[in-house]
């Protein structure tokens, strides 16, 4: 059994921190369960272009308010507590926060650990690991 508490994570090298967004990796790829889950803030006032050509991510809100323009077809959904939203195509898509937004996200494959946005908004395939 693992058992790890946000706030261990938050303050170890599990928390990523970028212009947009922060991320704390709560279980990776090294746990060996198929998935990673996150919880990840993206902050107030941004907008971040996102297109997980190598994953599959699934999203639930915490809390905040904001929205997700998809941009295969301009289509604009709103986020609030509450919302479950799932990129199950590998949506291309803008994450627009217009408050703090907190949100439970799992990713299959499983995230690395150190992964961050590449210039088109792609997580590499594999990243390199953060020890377990």
């Amino acid at each position: 059994m693992i058992v790890r508490t946000l706030q261990e994570c938050e303050n170890s090298e599990r928390r990523i921190v970028s212009e947009n967004w922060e991320s704390t990796r709560m279980q990776l790829k090294n746990d060996n369960c198929g998935y990673s889950f996150h919880i990840t803030t993206i902050y107030a006032g941004t907008e971040t272009h996102i297109w997980y050509q190598n994953h599959f991510e699934s999203v639930y809100c915490i809390s905040g308010e904001g929205e997700i323009e998809t941009l295969a077809d301009g289509k604009i959904y709103q986020i609030r507590p509450g919302t479950l939203y799932i990129l199950d195509k590998h949506d291309e898509h803008l994450l627009r926060a217009s408050s703090e937004l907190k949100l439970a996200c799992v990713f299959n494959p499983p995230l690395s650990g150190k992964e961050v946005h590449d210039e088109n908004g792609v997580y590499p395939i594999d990243a390199d690991p953060i020890e377990a």
